[in-house]
């Protein structure tokens, strides 16, 4: 009786629940396995409460999707798109003067035991600002234009000021809504113009680190400048007398996984490495399952992928479509991103895995990209049902074959 009661809560694209299902048993494991070290340090040795944490942030996250699916429909999102924008420049900005530099998460506002990263509002604010503005302006090429300049206004200035904090981020939120517009048949020779000015704007920053201002935020630029050279010409010696970093660490945990991996639970790597339990989280799953563990993660996000594909390529309106766009894409190539870091293929940076890096703010807006992709799926197919129904009359006359059919 309770499992049919809460089986009509669950809603949306069936397979994607259980990405989401298994990504949260893969999350407890290894974030268990990931903070023995920092329970030891910060918490006297409790191990439990870490992974206590991560669960509970993730029950409330499967009930912010709930709630999403079944009492607030996906129109509500195109009004709101326009205040999530402001709301997530306020909390940028208020993060910028008054946030506190978090372990490779950029800035971070603290309220009391709580703390909440500004970035991960501007994730989800850009999804809804982006949709709506593509979805408002597809009747007319003219306006279509118009709207590719308003969101290259409002995402740069959003990026601009993500960028002072979080550099990742913000090259997040660039491929997110340039994928989106894209989707939205925004003309490629503006896509492709935009991306060549993105190259070069960080072409420009790499060049000019050196000489800028290391206040007001932009010391990080040089930050992004040495994390560039360090990936392609490896250490300097006055660096690498100082130990082994964390990408160096990441890279020891994946050749210790091999094939098979050391087995769950014992990860020595993990012990070393601050941010094994976010942003190198993926390397402790390839140390403690091997190869193999590493490739199923990574087909689960290609699964979500194909899955996501599905939803879009059924909606049959406009706002629904960009909507589901941006969260798949949002999710992905955060993905991506975190996997090719610990994996060495481009410099490091800070991005957690989502869904199973340790974590709180990620988590609670992780749950809504995926909350907005499940309503999406769920309102399509209740139209295809509601089309279905209304394209037939019981009082039609059957073909013959059917009443003989009926009466044996």
């Amino acid at each position: 009786m309770i499992t049919g009661e809460l089986k009509q809560y669950i809603k949306g694209d069936k397979v994607i629940w259980v990405i989401l299902v298994m990504l949260t048993c893969i999350s407890l494991l290894v974030v268990y396995s990931s903070t023995g070290a920092l329970a030891y340090r910060q918490e006297g040795g409790n191990t439990s409460h870490y992974i206590f944490r991560q669960l509970v942030y993730q029950l409330i996250g499967y009930g912010t999707i709930l709630i999403m699916l079944n009492y607030i429909p996906v129109k509500f999102y195109n009004r709101i798109a326009n205040t999530a924008l402001l709301v997530a420049v306020v909390f940028v900005c208020i993060g910028l003067v008054f946030g506190r530099g978090g372990e490779s998460t950029g800035r971070t506002i603290h309220f009391g035991i709580l703390s909440f990263q500004p970035a991960e509002t501007a994730k989800v604010a850009i999804v809804l600002w982006v949709a709506r503005l593509l979805a408002n302006n597809q009747k007319d090429p003219r306006l279509l234009r118009i709207a590719f300049f308003k969101i290259m206004m409002g995402v740069g200035v959003l990026c601009a000021l993500i960028m002072m904090a979080n550099f990742s981020s913000a090259a997040l939120l660039f491929l997110t809504a340039l994928i989106m517009m894209f989707v939205g048949r925004v003309p490629l020779k503006y896509l492709g113009l935009t991306l060549l000015a993105g190259v070069l704007l960080v072409i420009v920053i790499y060049f000019a680190a050196p000489y800028l201002p290391q206040k007001a935020g932009l010391g990080r630029f040089l930050t992004i400048r040495n994390r560039i050279e360090r990936h392609i010409h490896g250490e300097k010696a006055e660096s690498a007398e100082k130990g082994l970093s964390q990408d160096d660490f990441a890279m020891i945990a994946i050749h210790r996984g091999g094939i098979a991996g050391v087995g769950a639970g014992k990860s020595k790597i993990s012990n070393f490495m601050p941010a094994a339990y976010n942003d190198f989280i993926y390397s402790i799953i390839i140390e403690e399952y091997g190869l193999i563990g590493g490739i199923f993660v990574a087909l689960l996000y290609l699964i979500f992928l194909t899955r996501g594909g599905i939803i879009i390529r059924k909606c049959n309106r406009t706002f629904p479509t960009f909507l589901a766009t941006g969260a798949v894409m949002i999710i992905l190539l955060q993905a991506l991103i975190n996997m090719a870091v610990s994996s060495g293929v481009i410099p490091v940076t800070g991005q957690p895995l989502p869904w199973i890096s340790w974590g709180g703010t990620s988590q609670v807006f992780t749950a809504i990209s995926f909350g907005l992709l499940l309503s999406v799926s769920s309102e399509t197919d209740l139209d295809v049902q509601k089309e279905v129904e209304n394209n037939f009359s019981s009082e039609e006359v059957l073909p013959e074959e059917d009443i003989l059919l009926t009466q044996n």
